[in-house]
């Protein structure tokens, strides 16, 4: 398979981008957190029209996907970027089993424990892309795209890859990105410290916090009723 640098083609489009002129194009920017979205909007808001759409049914348990989406609620207006550039945040649904159903640890049991970037995770990426692409149609945006691949935890290649099935659907673009690339992640920590930003400690899911803690040497998570039902059927 042909490998591409996906920082590259991401300055290629922002180059032909500002060489036009006119009307900024919108973007459809699904978002996990509030630190992943600082760099990625003040790289991207002088050259779209950025909504962000908060699609995360993987994080876990709910008090933490609250506090994740008040965080970034919170820094909109104070982060001059976003502010300048009118950046907008839509919530979308907030359903755990769209995530037990799409991860597929039921029919995998080994699936729980695999390490980030593995076969678990990429499912998680096409769930919560397909759901950005499906929005970004229904509404007419002129692209689409996530900040995930700002973490170094996170598969860049899959990630684009995904981008680049959805896109073949039409209807609207995907915006290729490496987005951890030209020191982005480093520039998401700054942020996150200048605005005291909280930085979870695991990606979402009660997969990745329990990988975490069993690293930790701290008992895991208790099952959740949705995890019960799961494996009784």
């Amino acid at each position: 398979m042909k490998k591409y640098n996906y920082q590259q083609l991401l300055e290629q489009t922002l180059k032909e981008l500002d060489s036009c002129g006119g009307k900024k194009p919108s973007l459809l920017l699904h978002a996990c957190c509030g630190p992943c979205s600082s760099y990625v909007i003040e790289y991207l808001a002088s050259f779209f029209d950025i909504t962000i759409l908060y699609y995360n049914p993987n994080i876990y348990p709910q008090e933490e996907y609250q506090r994740r989406l008040e965080e970034l609620k919170n820094l909109l207006p104070r982060f001059l970027p976003a502010v300048q550039n009118k950046v907008k945040l839509i919530e979308d649904n907030y359903d755990p089993k769209d995530f037990y159903e799409a991860c597929g640890v039921k029919d995998k049991p080994e699936l729980a424990k695999e390490a980030e970037k593995g076969e678990r995770c990429r499912r998680c990426y096409e769930l919560r892309m397909k759901r950005a692409y499906e929005y970004a149609v229904e509404n007419k945006f002129d692209y689409f795209t996530t900040t995930l691949s700002i973490s170094p935890f996170k598969d860049a290649e899959k990630i684009n890859e995904i981008g680049m099935q959805l896109e073949s659907g039409g209807g609207t673009k995907f915006l290729f990105s490496d987005f951890k690339k030209k020191n982005g992640f480093k520039r998401s920590l700054e942020i996150s410290e200048e605005f005291g930003l909280y930085r979870q400690h695991y990606c979402g899911c009660i997969y990745s916090k329990n990988n975490v803690q069993s690293e930790r040497n701290e008992p895991p998570c208790p099952e959740t009723k949705l995890e019960a039902d799961r494996k009784s059927h």
